[in-house]
């Protein structure tokens, strides 16, 4: 008898997220560069009478364990979708930040989907999977697939991306959230509200930040990303100014680029090599300007059984 399957999945960051204009239904129409990095959360599915969540790590308090957390709607999805009890433990051990703009409570969500599929056997293929995590949020799919991939529509239709080599980055977290939905309302309003939506260009990739990343040139790479960036950034930073600090900091003491992650808050910053990182990530502890700074690599896989 199977008594558990670990799956482990990853973190991302956005090295570009270009947001359309407002649509009818209230979202937006993006061109969202995901790379995934090599902070991981892990997700065990084990036997249990009824659905339970359980969390452990950095930021646990925060994480909700009833049927609001996205793990929990993901094994219930797959539950019905296959005529299967959700009755399943499923234990959530954090290493991605909480609220951080890197996808963690994605990165769980699709952690569930594949450890219950192998713990119950229900034999989901990829496709069926990738289709179930775009039911569950725009990021789920992506936190399956890994590497580095362009996301259309909400972000859910995704093509995988060539990257060579590996690129160095050091995240900075700050203390408390962002609301992602409070985050596209304040784009919308700096923008100039629903009237102004017409003016908005359609996203597009930047055909010189996917060179980078097909070359493996860090220094192509961070021109690109001060070039293209992220379209939430003027609200996140609207909405929590000492995010600019932060910026500022990194970009001092020697990073390629900065920009913030997604919707925030944490700040992502591309660095040369790993001793650069690592140099870095001390420079933004001690700065005050973060509450903690993390160095790492990419691009790493995608939700995998460990």
């Amino acid at each position: 008898m199977t008594t558990g399957v670990t799956v482990s999945v990853p973190a991302k960051v956005n090295v570009q997220l270009a947001v359309g204009p407002l649509r009818p239904d209230g979202f937006h129409d993006l061109a969202n560069v995901f790379f995934a990095v090599g902070l991981h959360d892990r997700v065990t599915a084990a036997p249990a009478e009824t659905l339970r969540i359980t969390c452990s790590g950095p930021g646990a308090e925060l994480v909700p364990l009833d049927e609001g957390n996205l793990a929990a709607r993901a094994a219930a999805l797959l539950a019905a979708r296959h005529g299967h009890p959700p009755a399943v433990h499923l234990h959530i051990d954090k290493d991605i930040p909480v609220a951080g703009g890197m996808a963690g409570g994605s990165a769980d969500a699709a952690g569930a989907l594949l450890a219950c599929d192998a713990l119950w056997g229900t034999g989901a293929d990829r496709e069926e999977l990738l289709g179930l995590a775009a039911e569950l949020g725009s990021d789920v799919p992506f936190s399956l697939l890994g590497g580095a991939a362009l996301g259309r529509g909400r972000g859910e239709r995704l093509t995988p991306l060539p990257v060579a080599g590996r690129f160095h980055w050091v995240f900075a977290l700050a203390d408390g959230g962002l609301s992602t939905p409070e985050v596209y309302r304040e784009c919308d309003r700096l923008r100039g509200g629903e009237p102004a939506a017409s003016r908005v260009p359609e996203p597009a990739p930047a055909p010189a930040l996917l060179a980078a990343l097909a070359g493996g040139d860090p220094a192509a790479l961070a021109a690109a990303i001060a070039a293209s960036g992220n379209d939430l950034q003027p609200a996140a930073l609207s909405l929590r100014p000492a995010l600019r600090r932060t910026l500022d900091a990194g970009l001092a003491a020697g990073a390629l680029a900065g920009i913030v992650s997604g919707s925030g808050p944490t700040c992502a910053f591309l660095v040369k090599d790993t001793a650069a990182g690592h140099t870095l990530a001390q420079v933004l502890e001690a700065s005050g300007t973060c509450r903690a700074a993390r160095a790492t690599t990419g691009p790493a896989p995608g939700a995998h059984i460990v």
